[in-house]
């Protein structure tokens, strides 16, 4: 038997032990038999992608080169509040 690991609380799936596979698209995630009696639903499992701009073009961040990828998480966001532009 393959080893498995429980994608919720990482415990490692023994040979005996029952578990529940989740075929999503090529990738196969499983859950131990407590985890999935806690929360049938497969959660959190895909990568969010994160779209930008980068010099006037929106694009996925991970199809950066590296340098901007660093720029990009050395950016700071900032909220304006009502008020703060008193030529606004």
């Amino acid at each position: 038997m393959e080893k498995y690991t429980c994608h919720d609380c990482g415990k490692s799936i023994e040979n005996n032990e029952e578990y529940m596979p989740y075929k999503v698209g090529s990738e196969v995630y499983t859950k131990c038999k407590a985890c999935h009696q806690k929360d049938p639903v497969l959660k959190n499992f895909q990568q969010t992608e994160v779209y930008s701009r980068v010099v006037g073009y929106i694009r996925p961040v991970t199809q950066w080169n590296k340098g901007k990828q660093a720029e990009f998480a050395d950016r700071n966001e900032y909220v304006v509040t009502d008020g703060a532009c008193a030529s606004c």
